[in-house]
């Protein structure tokens, strides 16, 4: 079985080590996973600037990759590049804010998701509404922290317990989604703490595009 390429479109190692032990329970079905940094991307992606940046090198990264690729997963919450990457390969090419939505509707009736700060929201927004799920997004709230600021777990952690008790309790929430890769760790601690399935979406990602090379999925270049 050829591997499955997660790439982590910012630059920032830490990150996607973060990534790469939310593989783990999913290395059991058998296909290899190989989690990459994108060294030309920018150290953190919070807004839609810096998310666009990173397609043109995320692109050429991954065309150098599909002689040898089973699929690819970007792991960038908001799916910067999904759509040109699926006209450029022919294997299943899986987004993280899509399977993470898609897998919260099996969950629960409500999904709410945790972002980083508030810029990241109105892109979050325009790609919920792109999928005709906004009849079941109870909220979307964020933290205030930047990606790098995500490392520091007991603040971090707190902050996230508050924003989803905030999303159960408030918005209605009774499915959880965390809003950005840079969060793997945190998420059997607040699935603990909140008493509510989490769905981190590298794992989401992940799943699906396991799914889709398992039973032979493809496309048609230039299909979108």
């Amino acid at each position: 079985m050829k591997p499955l390429f997660v790439i982590n479109p910012n630059s920032s190692v830490i990150v996607t080590a973060g990534i790469d032990a939310a593989m783990e329970p999913l290395r059991r079905m058998g296909v290899p996973i190989q989690c990459m940094t994108l060294e030309q991307g920018p150290p953190a992606i919070e807004n839609q600037m810096e998310a666009d940046l990173t397609i043109a090198p995320m692109l050429a990264l991954a065309q150098g990759l599909a002689e040898e690729a089973g699929g690819f997963v970007v792991a960038c919450f908001g799916d910067p590049g999904v759509r040109a990457l699926r006209c450029a390969v022919s294997q299943p090419v899986v987004g993280i804010q899509e399977a993470a939505v898609a897998t919260a509707l099996t969950l629960g009736q409500r999904f709410g998701v945790i972002s980083i700060l508030p810029a990241s929201i109105p892109r979050h927004m325009r790609s919920f509404g792109a999928m005709g799920v906004m009849d079941r997004l109870a909220g979307d709230r964020a933290l205030g922290l930047g990606v790098a600021d995500l490392a520091h777990e007991g603040r971090t952690l707190e902050a996230m317990v508050a924003c989803g008790q905030r999303l159960r309790d408030d918005d209605g929430a009774d499915v959880l989604i965390m809003g950005c890769a840079g969060m793997a760790i945190y998420r059997h601690k607040l699935e603990e703490a909140l008493g509510l399935p989490v769905v981190e979406p590298c794992q989401a990602g992940a799943a699906l595009a396991i799914g889709q090379m398992m039973m032979g999925y493809g496309r048609t270049l230039d299909a979108d």
